[in-house]
């Protein structure tokens, strides 16, 4: 069908007006995802809500000399915030003949790290803070979590010390998800256990690179650094955030007035 100079004028008009309707509805959503409450606070373990004095990388470095391996802390280094078999299965992968036993390797290298990380956080203690922060938000009504690169064991060693047990809608460990940070993967799980179903009701809080991408990966509304563990102010500041802060003892403040 032929149509009139008058119909395609028409027809033009109303095609024209789409993508301003679109960008209308864009901005109206983003503004949307701004006003709307956080529920889910994402928070990291060591180094972010406990101390980090260096015990998992010199527990790592040993169990690798115990094996053979002579693995430095700067290559450790670089796998802060990362699940710790699979940090160990890639210096075995990297480091050992293909017809090696790797799996039996990697099992006992993790083994000899969290037998010595264990004794390590014998007598672990809370930041300065954290245990206030997370009071306070819990009294405001927000759900918190946990992921880290310890394995499951440890994890529950360390809350059980800590007497943590009823604080944490969900605590993910590496041993829960086949790939650690940096995917989002345990930051997924988190959100599932507590019934949340948009990243932008989402923040989460970390003290390494890793942490960071993870939560950009996972596309939080949050990402929120602290430089109370393994990584400088400045080393996080080279990733993309919404914010960094000294320690976790900042976040209700910052929760309270940012978000």
């Amino acid at each position: 069908m032929k149509l009139s100079r008058r119909q395609s004028l028409n027809v033009m008009a109303a095609a024209a007006t789409v993508p301003l309707a679109t960008f209308a509805a864009s901005a109206a959503d983003g503004a949307a995802a701004l006003k709307r409450a956080i529920r889910l606070v994402v928070l990291d373990i060591g180094g972010t809500l406990i101390p980090d004095r260096g015990e998992v990388p010199e527990a790592m470095r040993s169990a690798f000399l115990h094996r053979g391996m002579d693995v430095g802390l700067a290559e450790i280094a670089d796998w802060r915030g990362a699940s710790k078999r699979g940090m160990i299965r890639h210096f075995v992968e990297l480091r050992t003949r293909a017809d090696a036993d790797r799996e039996a390797l990697t099992e006992g290298i993790y083994r000899d790290f969290s037998a010595q990380a264990d004794a390590a956080y014998k007598t672990v203690r809370p930041i300065a803070g954290a245990e206030e922060a997370m009071a306070e938000m819990r009294s405001r009504g927000l759900l918190l979590a946990t992921t880290t690169g310890f394995g499951r064991e440890l994890n529950q060693t360390i809350f059980r010390r800590l007497g943590w047990g009823e604080q944490f809608v969900a605590s993910v460990n590496s041993d829960d998800v086949v790939d650690g940070r940096p995917a989002p993967f345990m930051i997924f799980h988190a959100m599932e256990a507590a019934h949340v179903e948009s990243v932008a009701d989402v923040v989460a809080v970390g003290d390494t690179p890793l942490d960071l991408q993870a939560a950009n990966n996972a596309a939080l509304r949050g990402v929120i650094g602290v430089y109370s563990g393994a990584a400088t102010e400045e080393r996080l500041r080279r990733e993309t955030y919404t914010h960094i802060l000294p320690s976790v003892a900042d976040l209700p403040a910052l929760l309270q007035s940012q978000f």
